[in-house]
């Protein structure tokens, strides 16, 4: 199962139950066929900002955080517009340097954008690495920085 589908089962879950531990979304999912470790859901529960909420039981239940209004395309461009140094591409793959310390944040804006061209994006302090779904994807994302930088 892709992480996504699992993160939509995770949503409804919390959407139709109390969940007080992440052992109890690891055995929901288990009931359901789907064998996922502790350690996945702990990712998961982080990357989804899973919050915990005082229940109706006396303890705490995991919730869905409250909707901020970030809007993630002007957070990406604004951030590249700070921090930009340059954009290569080879093949499906997209390399872009940025000021020490932007990587990851931009790293995480990009996989936020969930641009259909972008297979998948890694990032350290200051470069980040883009697996486009083709050479035409690298272009694409290229142009969709040169756009965000020109605005």
């Amino acid at each position: 199962m892709k992480k996504q589908e699992r993160q939509q089962l995770l949503k409804r879950l919390l959407t139709t139950r109390e969940i007080e531990r992440q052992e109890d979304f690891v055995d929901l999912l288990a009931a359901d066929g789907i064998h996922v470790t502790q350690a996945t859901i702990s990712r998961d529960i982080k990357e989804m900002q899973l919050v915990k909420l005082p229940a109706e039981s006396g303890g705490y239940r995991y919730s869905l955080p409250v909707q901020k209004k970030i809007d993630t395309q002007k957070k990406l461009q604004r951030t590249l517009r700070d921090a930009y140094v340059s954009f290569a591409v080879q093949d499906q793959f997209g390399y872009l340097k940025v000021l020490p310390g932007n990587g990851p944040v931009i790293a995480s804006l990009l996989e936020q954008m969930r641009y259909d061209f972008v297979f998948g994006v890694v990032g350290d302090d200051s470069k980040i690495l883009t697996v486009c779904v083709s050479h035409q994807g690298a272009l694409q994302l290229e142009k969709t920085i040169d756009r965000m930088l020109a605005d």
